[in-house]
């Protein structure tokens, strides 16, 4: 009897001392949202709704942003980064408000933030994240997911996003797998995974890991088939090359003939290295070339690319080079892209940028009439499954060549109103404020005004300083007077004083008929 009784005692202590937790952890929670203002608190409870924390935090903000057009998340993130005293290590200490709140709400943050990031102010993310790195974070995922949101905000690849635990970790697995037929069994591999490394230092895996296992072993052909097989690197995808020239060529033939030798001088080199693709994947190029030539695709065709999927960055180059996928009908192109939409599951960033690059940016580049049906529906369809490499490989490329013809101003265009989210127009609209503006220019800046894009304040001043700076070559455009008159009209309430000085510089070298309208819409405007 008092041995049950022992046992009931310790069963209820173990539960009010987690009623207690539970309890603490809802004060502390409480307290901390004192520190927001209304709208930023609904953000931070759906931020606190477990793994949907990020989708409802975006729900809320788009319900926000709807009621009040001029709403933006600049409170939120200054009250994050406050100092809040706190008790650490038996010490009274400083720290910003964002790191007291749970592992949980930190992962939600940033991925909410990940989504919206482009619309924010550089400057507040990059403050906010290194408010996070000053604490000892000892969540792995919420390391990774810091240092991949500021790689994309700075515009680096630099580095790994791995720790030296996880690259341990990573280094260990990899010789299990190599060695696995030697010990017999696979399952042998996923033994022991939680014993610590003797070596604490471990190097990044890279692309020579690959080159040491073909070294290290002089097995049988199928050790050596299989060794092959394995995906060895971890390290960061660096940005898949493009089509680039060095001199713009005067005329379309110039430039066709230049970018046909480039083609053929890089397809040289990289069949040379050809020899260095395991031999599962050379097996496959012919496969797929016969159904690109032939255009007898079926349900099994899907398993033939599957090949894309073992493909690390450098070997999915080598492939779609051995594949002349830049030389692929355009009547092909339809269920080409089809099959590689059935491939479960998606392409990785770099694999399909890499496929997009070869296999539609130079039909792209080299239009000189508009787009056949068969090219805009493998451009539509691959740009709905993959937006971001498409805006990247595709639609940015074709836009800092500086001669965006008509043929090529639909197909983006087409593209901007169709197929791309907004955070993805985003981007594309950054992406014109770096490049020179021609016609076609305009007109894919046009599509995208039109589609009433969610602009930041310093997004809005930058547009409006390279209008002015444009203006006086496109005195006489009609698509850059109406593209202004889009600007007046629809967002009027981005317009602030030093704004409203620009556009009327702006409007001071038109000499189109629209130009007294322009003058009366700015006089509208209230500051």
């Amino acid at each position: 009897m008092c041995h049950l009784s022992a046992g009931f005692c310790i069963v209820l202590l173990s539960s009010v001392n987690r009623l207690y937790q539970d309890l603490m952890s809802h004060f502390i929670t409480f307290t901390l949202l004192q520190r927001f203002d209304g709208r930023s608190r609904l953000l931070v409870h759906s931020l606190h709704s477990g793994a949907a924390g990020a989708s409802n935090a975006q729900t809320v903000f788009n319900k926000q942003r709807r009621s009040d057009p001029d709403f933006t998340l600049n409170p939120f993130l200054e009250t994050l980064c406050q100092q809040e005293a706190c008790v650490h290590e038996d010490a009274l200490v400083l720290k910003p408000l964002v790191c007291l709140f749970s592992e949980g709400f930190k992962r939600n943050l940033l991925c909410f933030l990940h989504v919206l990031h482009p619309g924010l102010p550089k400057d507040n993310v990059l403050h906010l994240l290194r408010c996070l790195t000053r604490d000892d974070v000892d969540n792995q995922w919420t390391c990774v997911l810091i240092k991949q949101l500021q790689r994309d905000i700075e515009g680096t690849r630099k580095g790994t996003l791995l720790t030296s635990d996880g690259t341990g970790k990573l280094k260990s697995l990899c010789e299990r797998f190599r060695n696995a037929n030697e010990k017999g069994k696979w399952a042998y591999c996923f033994e022991d995974l939680e014993a610590e490394d003797k070596e604490t230092n471990m190097p990044v895996l890279s692309q020579k890991k690959r080159k040491s296992d073909n070294m290290d072993h002089d097995g049988d052909a199928q050790e050596d088939q299989q060794s092959k097989r394995l995906k060895m690197d971890f390290c960061p995808s660096e940005e898949e090359e493009r089509l680039t020239e060095e001199e713009e060529p005067k005329i379309r033939t110039s430039q066709l003939q230049q970018s046909a030798a480039s083609v053929s001088q890089a397809r040289s080199d990289v069949l040379g290295s050809s020899k260095n693709l395991p031999d599962h994947m050379k097996a496959a190029v012919p496969v797929i070339k016969e159904l690109l030539d032939t255009e007898s695709w079926d349900e099994s065709s899907v398993s033939a690319l599957k090949v894309f999927h073992e493909c690390d960055p450098n070997e999915v180059e080598v492939l779609c080079s051995m594949l002349c996928l830049s030389e692929a009908s355009e009547q092909s192109l339809p269920q080409f892209c089809s099959c590689l939409l059935e491939l479960s599951p998606d392409l990785s960033h770099s694999t399909a940028s890499a496929v997009i690059t070869h296999l539609l940016l130079p039909k792209i580049l080299s239009l000189a009439e508009p787009a056949s049906r068969c090219l805009v529906t493998a451009v539509m369809s691959l740009c709905t499954r993959y937006p971001r490499p498409t805006c990247q490989a595709l639609i940015e490329p074709v836009l800092q060549k500086g001669q965006t013809g008509s043929a090529q101003a639909e197909v983006l265009c087409r593209l901007v109103v169709d197929c791309l989210e907004p955070h993805h127009r985003l981007l594309v609209f950054r992406t014109i404020l770096g490049v020179s503006w021609d016609e076609g220019v305009l007109s894919v800046i046009h599509a995208l005004l039109d589609s009433e894009l969610e602009l930041s304040e310093e997004d809005f001043s930058l547009f409006t300083d390279q209008l002015c700076s444009q203006s006086p070559h496109f005195s006489k455009s009609m698509k850059f007077a109406k593209m202004l008159l889009s600007v007046l009209t629809k967002y009027q309430s981005h317009v602030n004083p030093a704004c409203h000085h620009t556009l009327s510089s702006c409007l001071s070298f038109n000499e189109t008929f629209l130009k007294k309208s322009l003058q009366a819409a700015l006089k509208r405007i209230s500051l």
